[in-house]
């Protein structure tokens, strides 16, 4: 499972109905809309995490 980095939901990689990459990393998302909305501002989703991870 995955997390849907926009609205938190799990989500299970093989039967997400959207996914992208990013910076080399796949991303699950719960939805279309969830796609999109990262798809516009990328770095808003995924710079908390990976500031999360380096301060760790």
């Amino acid at each position: 499972m995955k997390r849907d980095p926009v609205c938190g939901m799990e989500v299970d990689e093989a039967r997400a109905p959207a996914k992208a990459t990013y910076k080399g990393e796949t991303f699950y998302f719960c939805s279309d809309d969830c796609r999109d909305q990262f798809l516009r501002n990328p770095d808003a989703y995924v710079a908390p995490a990976a500031t999360a991870r380096t301060t760790t």
